[in-house]
């Protein structure tokens, strides 16, 4: 299928009081195992452990009904179908900065201009927040950096061998800065 933008995808940012609503949940919990279940680089390995990829979304959503960290999702007919974190360092020294944190959309929207939506949806958010810069790090071996590369963002280090993804296959993480 070719290429083409999905006009029926709205971004919105997820408001504090919706961060735990189950129905959110269940789609961002499906969504994140069928993206590393398709050889998504979104934290996890093939198959994707689904208690821990839960653990994980349920501290993440926890962090964004706090108030410390915003979620930007990708909508269509009403579910979730993309979603990307803008994550709070902690520090007063970093205030003028996030980080970009598990920047994903369904595998059957890949290659249509979705995750090009979603990205430029969070840099909107973040513009409206003030912010100057973003960070995120992408798993080598993907390719990825060339998308993040297309908007805007310059690779400024690398961490060799970073990720482990199984004994004896070390990757590199790519340290990838976007200045607003």
């Amino acid at each position: 299928m070719p290429a083409e933008t999905n006009h029926d995808l709205v971004y919105a940012v997820v408001q504090t009081t919706d961060a735990k609503r189950a129905d959110l949940r269940e789609q961002l919990l499906e969504m994140w195992v069928d993206v590393t279940n398709a050889g998504g680089a979104v934290g996890f390995t093939v198959p994707a452990d689904v208690a821990a990829v839960a653990r994980t979304l349920d501290s993440q959503l926890d962090r964004v009904a706090a108030g410390t960290d915003l979620l930007g999702i990708l909508r269509q007919n009403g579910n979730a179908v993309g979603m990307g974190f803008l994550v709070d360092a902690g520090s007063g020294l970093r205030r003028h900065w996030r980080t970009v944190l598990r920047l994903m959309v369904r595998p059957e929207l890949q290659g249509r201009g979705a995750g090009r939506l979603l990205l430029e949806g969070l840099h909107g958010t973040a513009g409206g927040l003030g912010l100057e810069q973003l960070m995120l790090t992408a798993r080598g071996g993907t390719g990825v950096e060339g998308f993040y590369e297309r908007f805007g963002y310059t690779v400024v280090g690398r961490h060799p061998g970073a990720i482990r993804l199984a004994p004896g296959d070390d990757r590199d993480e790519i340290i990838m800065i976007y200045r607003l």
